[in-house]
């Protein structure tokens, strides 16, 4: 599950997407991207810096300035995005490829049935989500609800 703030710079990274695809975009400020996206502006600031920080986009200060993206929308990965805003997203520490870290509680990690089963999930998982960029997200649509199988309403 994704937190709320990975939504966040998701909304906010959608609207800058949005924003360069004009035929003469310009910088936007927080308070925009906030209004565009629905987003709080108290939860932006902290947010879109770690995005600058990591080369995504970029900020011209001034009353002109604002955000804009430094990357296509093609070249913005979500795993990346994932990583960088809620850290690393392997179930265990065991199976993350940046952060690995032996399980504590772990005797013997080559046969561990748990590690097992759930590299399984993961790496399908990673399968997809690595593949994903930003301008997936951009031309995603469609009735999701359709899509998705029936689930109970504890999933």
């Amino acid at each position: 599950m994704i937190t709320q703030k990975m939504k966040y710079a998701l909304k906010a990274l959608l609207v800058l997407a949005d924003e360069a695809a004009k035929a003469t975009p310009e910088p936007l400020t927080i308070e925009e991207i906030a209004r565009r996206s629905g987003t709080p502006k108290r939860f932006l600031e902290h947010i879109l810096l770690e995005i600058r920080n990591a080369g995504v986009i970029s900020s011209i200060r001034g009353r002109l300035g604002g955000y804009s993206l430094l990357k296509k929308p093609q070249d913005i990965s979500i795993s990346e995005m994932l990583r960088l805003i809620e850290g690393p997203i392997a179930p265990l520490p065991c199976l993350s490829r940046r952060a690995y870290q032996r399980c504590e509680d772990c005797t013997d990690e080559a046969a561990c049935r748990i590690r097992k089963v759930f590299a399984e999930v993961f790496w399908s998982y990673l399968v997809i989500i690595d593949s994903l960029t930003l301008a997936d997200m951009l031309t995603a649509g469609g009735d999701i609800d359709a899509a998705l199988p029936q689930m109970s309403a504890g999933a």
